[in-house]
């Protein structure tokens, strides 16, 4: 099967098709989505080598449960254990021993194929599209502030950045509260979030500070320093942003001001999925260009452009 693969270079190329274990199931690719993280392993972020991509739709070729052959799927990322200590306190996004589509361990979704565990599967609804569908991975990451943070009607809320994650972000959020405004540095980006009714400012604008949370999702290591500039005392930052970079961080101010900080991941996909078949996240305006595979490594550079916002690789 062809792929788009990377070992330091990238390149598509035949590689073999993968074949389930116990428990998995085969899934032929339909479209896939790139993000920023997939980037970012390119800059040698996790140390990552094999086939790249973890947004995805496909349809089941194989699978032991018979009520998933032949359906359309979308599907959690974290491959885990069930034995060890994280799994067995009911983390298993922490797995010890966990693999991670396209990104630690387990051949992505870049490709024709892909195997999963069947636990990690859901059902596609008929009434969303492919190229809907296919971002439930990321619309799952961004519910998952809400199951970390409790956001009540009066708190002031700042995503920082306009970027793809940002983008859902300020979507799922505007969803629990609307006291929210959503800061980038692409006006054009922002109009799509302004489209929806959301609140937006440019970085050059004068942004109140001092605010109960902000969300860190820029893409850059910069934006954490921009959201201490922001949050108020005991107030919350949610990191979203995962970058290969390295930065000195200057913590006294964190410190100081007991400014409580979440690191924040993967999320549930069963709100996601319903957010996008009701249509109260909207993904569409996000699609920039769908390039076929054979053309793979050309749309990893249209994604690291800065005119992109989402780039699908179609099989």
């Amino acid at each position: 099967m062809k792929a788009l693969v990377y070992d330091g270079g990238l390149r598509v190329q035949e590689v073999p098709k993968p074949e389930p274990v116990a428990g998995e199931a085969l899934v032929r690719v339909l479209s896939a989505g790139i993000c920023n993280t997939d980037l970012e392993l390119l800059r040698g972020y996790m140390g990552f080598r094999g086939v790249l991509g973890h947004e995805f739709v496909g349809m089941v070729e194989h699978a032991e449960n018979e009520a998933l052959r032949g359906k359309r799927v979308v599907g959690e990322i974290n491959c885990v254990c069930h034995t060890c200590h994280f799994c067995q306190i009911e983390m298993p996004h922490h797995c010890l021993n966990r693999t991670v589509l396209g990104i630690l361990g387990r051949n992505g979704a870049f490709a024709e194929y892909l195997t999963l565990p069947e636990e990690n599967l859901h059902l596609a609804p008929n009434s969303v599209r492919d190229d809907v569908a296919v971002f439930t991975e990321p619309v799952a990451a961004a519910f998952r502030i809400v199951e970390q943070v409790k956001f009540t009607p009066a708190d002031r809320v700042v995503v920082l950045g306009d970027g793809k994650l940002g983008q859902l972000v300020a979507q799922v959020l505007w969803l629990h509260t609307k006291n929210l405004i959503c800061v980038g540095k692409h006006r054009w980006k922002l109009d799509l979030l302004k489209n929806l009714g959301i609140t937006t400012a440019h970085t050059d604008d004068l942004i109140e500070r001092g605010v109960d949370i902000v969300v860190e999702a820029t893409g850059s290591y910069e934006g954490f320093s921009r959201a201490l500039e922001l949050v108020r005392p005991e107030g919350t930052l949610v990191l979203k942003t995962t970058v290969a970079h390295p930065t000195a961080l200057d913590l006294s101010v964190p410190v100081i001001n007991e400014i409580k900080v979440i690191g924040s991941r993967c999320g549930p996909f069963r709100p996601a999925l319903e957010a996008l078949a009701l249509g109260n996240v909207e993904v569409r305006p996000m699609v920039t260009e769908i390039y076929p595979l054979s053309e793979g490594v050309r749309a990893m550079e249209h994604a690291g452009t800065p005119g992109a916002m989402k780039i699908l690789l179609h099989m």
